[in-house]
Protein backbone atom coordinates (compact mmCIF):
# COMPACT_ATOMS: atom_id res chain seq x y z
CA UNK A 1 0.00 0.00 0.00
CA UNK A 2 1.59 3.25 -1.09
CA UNK A 3 1.39 6.44 0.90
CA UNK A 4 0.47 9.72 -0.76
CA UNK A 5 3.37 12.12 -0.89
CA UNK A 6 2.64 15.57 0.47
CA UNK A 7 4.27 18.59 -1.04
CA UNK A 8 5.46 21.25 1.35
CA UNK A 9 5.89 24.96 0.80
CA UNK A 10 9.42 25.63 2.01
CA UNK A 11 9.90 29.19 0.74
CA UNK A 12 9.64 30.71 4.22
CA UNK A 13 12.00 28.12 5.67
CA UNK A 14 14.57 28.65 2.94
CA UNK A 15 14.30 32.41 3.31
CA UNK A 16 14.80 32.14 7.06
CA UNK A 17 17.86 29.90 6.63
CA UNK A 18 19.38 32.27 4.08
CA UNK A 19 18.82 35.24 6.40
CA UNK A 20 20.51 33.48 9.32
CA UNK A 21 23.41 32.45 7.11
CA UNK A 22 23.91 36.02 5.87
CA UNK A 23 23.73 37.39 9.42
CA UNK A 24 26.35 34.94 10.61
CA UNK A 25 28.59 35.61 7.62
CA UNK A 26 28.37 39.33 8.41
CA UNK A 27 29.68 38.62 11.92
CA UNK A 28 32.88 37.08 10.55
CA UNK A 29 35.94 39.31 10.33
CA UNK A 30 36.63 38.26 6.76
CA UNK A 31 34.06 36.86 4.38
CA UNK A 32 34.77 35.87 0.83
CA UNK A 33 32.92 38.23 -1.53
CA UNK A 34 32.04 35.34 -3.81
CA UNK A 35 30.58 33.39 -0.85
CA UNK A 36 28.47 36.40 0.14
CA UNK A 37 27.28 36.98 -3.43
CA UNK A 38 26.34 33.32 -3.72
CA UNK A 39 23.89 33.82 -0.84
CA UNK A 40 22.18 36.81 -2.47
CA UNK A 41 18.91 36.17 -4.28
CA UNK A 42 19.36 35.78 -8.00
CA UNK A 43 15.87 36.86 -8.93
CA UNK A 44 15.16 40.31 -10.25
CA UNK A 45 13.38 42.55 -7.76
CA UNK A 46 9.80 43.56 -8.35
CA UNK A 47 9.14 47.14 -9.44
CA UNK A 48 6.50 49.11 -7.57
CA UNK A 49 4.91 52.39 -8.55
CA UNK A 50 3.69 54.59 -5.70
CA UNK A 51 1.40 57.51 -6.57
CA UNK A 52 0.93 59.61 -3.45
CA UNK A 53 0.78 63.40 -3.14
CA UNK A 54 1.75 63.53 0.55
CA UNK A 55 5.55 63.68 0.51
CA UNK A 56 5.97 62.19 3.98
CA UNK A 57 3.77 59.19 3.22
CA UNK A 58 5.28 58.72 -0.25
CA UNK A 59 8.86 58.75 1.04
CA UNK A 60 7.98 56.48 3.98
CA UNK A 61 6.44 53.90 1.63
CA UNK A 62 9.37 54.22 -0.75
CA UNK A 63 11.90 53.58 2.05
CA UNK A 64 9.80 50.73 3.44
CA UNK A 65 9.62 48.85 0.15
CA UNK A 66 13.18 49.57 -0.91
CA UNK A 67 14.34 48.11 2.42
CA UNK A 68 12.35 44.99 1.50
CA UNK A 69 14.31 44.67 -1.77
CA UNK A 70 11.78 46.18 -4.16
CA UNK A 71 12.63 48.77 -6.79
CA UNK A 72 10.35 51.76 -6.31
CA UNK A 73 9.30 54.55 -8.62
CA UNK A 74 7.26 57.32 -7.06
CA UNK A 75 5.05 60.10 -8.36
CA UNK A 76 3.10 62.85 -6.65
CA UNK A 77 0.20 62.70 -9.12
CA UNK A 78 -0.89 61.44 -12.52
CA UNK A 79 1.04 64.11 -14.40
CA UNK A 80 4.37 62.59 -13.28
CA UNK A 81 3.61 59.10 -14.58
CA UNK A 82 5.39 59.58 -17.90
CA UNK A 83 8.57 60.46 -15.97
CA UNK A 84 8.57 57.34 -13.80
CA UNK A 85 7.01 54.59 -15.90
CA UNK A 86 9.36 54.24 -18.82
CA UNK A 87 12.42 52.64 -17.25
CA UNK A 88 11.13 49.27 -16.05
CA UNK A 89 7.92 47.30 -16.29
CA UNK A 90 5.76 47.98 -13.26
CA UNK A 91 4.70 44.91 -11.25
CA UNK A 92 2.32 46.63 -8.80
CA UNK A 93 0.77 50.07 -8.28
CA UNK A 94 0.02 51.70 -4.93
CA UNK A 95 -2.37 54.60 -5.40
CA UNK A 96 -3.89 57.29 -3.17
CA UNK A 97 -7.45 58.45 -3.84
CA UNK A 98 -7.04 62.12 -2.94
CA UNK A 99 -4.66 63.29 -5.64
CA UNK A 100 -4.61 66.79 -7.13
CA UNK A 101 -5.99 67.47 -10.62
CA UNK A 102 -7.06 63.90 -11.36
CA UNK A 103 -8.16 61.79 -8.39
CA UNK A 104 -7.12 58.20 -7.77
CA UNK A 105 -10.42 56.77 -9.00
CA UNK A 106 -10.10 58.53 -12.35
CA UNK A 107 -6.45 57.57 -12.65
CA UNK A 108 -7.21 53.93 -11.84
CA UNK A 109 -9.94 53.87 -14.51
CA UNK A 110 -7.53 55.25 -17.09
CA UNK A 111 -4.83 52.77 -16.16
CA UNK A 112 -7.23 49.79 -16.16
CA UNK A 113 -8.43 50.83 -19.62
CA UNK A 114 -4.85 50.93 -20.96
CA UNK A 115 -3.72 47.75 -22.72
CA UNK A 116 -0.28 47.70 -21.08
CA UNK A 117 -1.42 48.63 -17.56
CA UNK A 118 -4.74 46.85 -17.04
CA UNK A 119 -3.16 43.62 -15.81
CA UNK A 120 -1.02 45.31 -13.11
CA UNK A 121 -2.27 44.72 -9.55
CA UNK A 122 -3.50 47.90 -7.86
CA UNK A 123 -3.72 48.74 -4.17
CA UNK A 124 -5.51 51.86 -2.98
CA UNK A 125 -4.02 53.36 0.18
CA UNK A 126 -6.28 56.09 1.49
CA UNK A 127 -7.73 57.84 4.50
CA UNK A 128 -11.05 57.90 2.66
CA UNK A 129 -12.51 54.77 4.18
CA UNK A 130 -16.26 55.09 3.90
CA UNK A 131 -18.13 52.13 2.48
CA UNK A 132 -18.82 54.15 -0.68
CA UNK A 133 -15.13 55.03 -1.14
CA UNK A 134 -14.06 51.41 -0.75
CA UNK A 135 -16.82 50.19 -3.07
CA UNK A 136 -15.84 52.70 -5.74
CA UNK A 137 -12.15 51.72 -5.40
CA UNK A 138 -12.97 48.11 -6.24
CA UNK A 139 -15.35 49.15 -9.03
CA UNK A 140 -12.53 51.05 -10.79
CA UNK A 141 -10.12 48.12 -10.56
CA UNK A 142 -8.51 47.94 -7.11
CA UNK A 143 -7.25 44.54 -6.05
CA UNK A 144 -6.92 45.61 -2.41
CA UNK A 145 -7.59 48.60 -0.18
CA UNK A 146 -5.40 49.62 2.77
CA UNK A 147 -6.63 52.27 5.18
CA UNK A 148 -4.44 55.19 6.26
CA UNK A 149 -2.77 55.44 8.57
CA UNK A 150 -1.63 52.01 7.45
CA UNK A 151 0.00 49.30 9.49
CA UNK A 152 3.37 48.39 8.00
CA UNK A 153 2.74 44.65 8.23
CA UNK A 154 -0.64 45.00 6.54
CA UNK A 155 0.65 46.92 3.52
CA UNK A 156 3.68 44.63 3.16
CA UNK A 157 1.41 41.58 3.24
CA UNK A 158 -0.97 43.10 0.68
CA UNK A 159 1.91 43.83 -1.71
CA UNK A 160 3.51 40.41 -1.26
CA UNK A 161 0.21 38.59 -1.73
CA UNK A 162 -0.74 40.42 -4.92
CA UNK A 163 2.74 40.01 -6.42
CA UNK A 164 2.70 36.30 -5.63
CA UNK A 165 -0.72 35.87 -7.23
CA UNK A 166 0.24 37.92 -10.28
CA UNK A 167 3.46 36.00 -10.94
CA UNK A 168 2.41 32.40 -10.34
Amino acid sequence: MSEKRRSFDTKDLVSHIERITKERMAQEDVVSLSAFRAKQPEIQPYHLLIIEDDETVRKAMQRLFESEGYKVNAATDGSQLSEVMGEHPIDLIILDIGLPWINGYELAQLMKAHVDLKHIPLIFVSARTSREDMKKAFEVGADDFVKKPFQIDKIKKAVKTLLTLAHE
